[in-house]
């Protein structure tokens, strides 16, 4: 059954063209997918049809009308993986920025769990058709280490670990904070209730009167001083598992992850472009958990990718003024 999605246009969101403005507004979904939509007349502006290429206006009504998913056992495609560990309970692997994680309206195929299907040809249905073997998921544009089930035991015990939290995941991210917010401590926690924001449907929110716990440790690695701006070089030690919890959380309090479309909004204007990734800057560096079998304690790590190494090395260039970085 076809999903209609109501959305108001933010006064952030102001003149941005409208396949940019879905593309962040709707994650889950492609950016090509979107614009194909558009243009069979599935989005519709205050009523009437539009070209992607519109500016939209702040107060205007979206309707996008989804069409239902067909349902499909995803198909094993030969797609590159930097696997981490791998044996005969479960696989780690590094998962590149722009891989999703499991197939979805707008991604039916090349995911990274027709990625698994190749590469493991059997994996646990624990998970359902679409995402075998997965426990947990990284969003389609955040990097870095995620494990993987091999089969329903070890599934079952990855899950307990996750639901107890005794897990270990650690993130990088680089954030800016706004003008005119107070700078963070060296180390802290975001310790909050957690929600669907009240105006922003396809956002979270963590100033919520009701919700779930959410728990989020920082801890400040190399703050970075410009003429007018700090951005900071932050690890993040995160105990729940909240849809973007880490970037809710920085957001929310005033130091918005580089590179978040969705969260960030005015918040990087004025920065240099060069300091402005295509992606948010956030990377999934260490994993430490219990093997689901043997219980021997396992701790990986994946370094900064190349996009975000070159980000660092352009922010570090820009504190010292040099500008032409």
């Amino acid at each position: 059954m076809a999903r209609l999605r109501e959305i108001v246009v933010d006064p952030e969101s102001d003149g941005q063209r409208l396949d940019a403005f879905l593309s962040a507004f709707l994650q889950e979904y492609s950016r090509a997918f979107l614009q194909k939509l558009i243009a069979e007349h599935q989005v519709l502006v205050n009523g009437l049809s539009a070209k992607a290429s519109l500016r939209i206006k702040a107060g205007q009504r979206l309707l996008v009308t989804i069409p239902a998913p067909v349902a499909a056992e995803p198909e094993p495609q030969e797609i590159h993986l930097d696997v981490v560990f791998e044996d005969a309970d479960l696989i780690v692997v590094n998962k590149p920025s722009g891989l999703v994680v499991h197939p979805a309206p707008g991604h039916p195929d090349r995911t990274l769990v027709n990625a698994l299907l190749h590469h493991c040809k059997d994996l646990s249905g624990i998970g359902g058709v679409e995402r075998p073997g997965i426990v947990h998921r990284l969003d389609r544009n955040t990097s870095g280490l995620l494990v993987v089930a091999k089969h329903d035991k070890a599934h079952h015990a990855l899950q307990a670990q996750f639901a107890e939290h005794s897990l270990d995941k650690r993130y990088l991210a680089f954030a800016v904070r706004r003008q005119g917010m107070a700078a963070l401590t060296k180390s802290g926690s975001f310790d909050t209730l957690y929600g669907r924001h009240p105006v922003h449907r396809k956002r979270f929110c963590s100033t919520v009167s009701r919700g779930k716990k959410a728990l989020t440790h920082y801890h400040v690695l190399e703050r970075f001083l410009g003429k007018d701006l700090e951005i900071l070089k932050l690890e993040l030690d995160l105990k729940t598992g909240r849809t973007h919890q880490i970037r809710v959380h920085l957001c929310d309090a005033g130091h918005p992850i580089l590179g978040d479309k969705l969260y960030a909004g005015r918040s990087l204007r004025g920065l240099p472009q060069h300091l402005v990734p295509e992606r948010q800057a956030l990377h999934a560096w260490r994993l430490r958990l219990a093997h689901p079998i043997d219980g021997r304690n396992l701790e990986f790590e994946a370094p900064l990718p190349d996009d975000l190494q070159e980000l660092q090395r352009q922010i570090r260039r820009w504190a010292k003024g040099e500008e032409g970085a």
